[in-house]
């Protein structure tokens, strides 16, 4: 049975109303000041800029989108009996959500749906962080010891966790096809998959409006919308 590897960035979300970052109508575009609030040095120093951030998750559509055409593709490409892992740069979680096993996705950039301590590390619903906010609260605190909350996210300025990426690269490593989708392939070390992949013998496939660095190692690249292409690459790989 052939292992298919799928890296998906923030392009596979767009289509459920997720701003990407870095294309044309991306986020970092259209507000360059918006990435400060992403960045753990500035949000850490600046109750300000947490506060800004905060009011950010409350508006942003993470955690009220649906899963869309591409997102319900790869779950039914699974529930096919393919060998199927997914490493993806989205933290919004609407691949578990579209059907696909949370075993089955690594989270490289972590988690929006969840909020975690910096002191103590304790987890707790975004949804609950961000009702407090409703209530009055502009910058809510660590219950269990008072320290500073983050979104469960890697902000700008942070490591990856080196045990997920450890893993990312083993399922690299081992993949007979390997499709990068929706992804500039800009950012690193997640962009590094796709080279490391092609390395050990994959065939590379990207799908993404843009060009990236990696498309001279690919063996196919697909230009057209993810919500119509994606599916139709994945019927063609049963």
């Amino acid at each position: 049975m052939t292992m298919v590897a799928i890296l998906t960035g923030a392009g596979v979300s767009t289509d459920s109303g997720i701003p990407d970052y870095r294309g044309p109508q991306g986020l970092w575009r259209q507000d360059p000041e918006a990435e400060r609030l992403v960045t753990y040095g500035p949000y850490m120093a600046d109750p300000e800029v947490r506060r800004r951030s905060w009011l950010m998750r409350r508006d942003a559509p993470v955690l009220t989108a649906e899963p869309n055409a591409a997102h319900r593709a790869i779950a039914a490409f699974d529930r096919s009996g393919h060998a199927l892992r997914v490493i993806t740069q989205n933290v919004d979680g609407l691949h578990q959500a579209a059907g696909l096993p949370g075993r089955k996705v690594l989270e490289l950039h972590g988690s929006a749906r969840s909020v975690v301590c910096t002191a103590c590390h304790a987890r707790s619903p975004m949804a609950e962080a961000l009702e407090r906010l409703e209530a009055g609260d502009p910058d809510p605190a660590c219950r269990a010891c008072g320290g500073i909350l983050k979104p469960a996210t890697v902000m700008f300025g942070q490591r990856l966790d080196p045990v997920v990426l450890g893993n990312a690269m083993s399922i690299a490593k081992a993949a007979e096809v390997f499709v990068a989708v929706g992804t500039s392939l800009q950012v690193q070390p997640a962009a590094s998959l796709a080279g490391i992949a092609a390395e050990h013998g994959a065939r590379l496939i990207v799908v993404n409006a843009e060009p990236t660095p990696y498309d001279p190692l690919a063996d196919e690249v697909l230009r057209e919308p993810i919500g119509t292409a994606l599916p139709a690459l994945l019927e063609r790989l049963r």
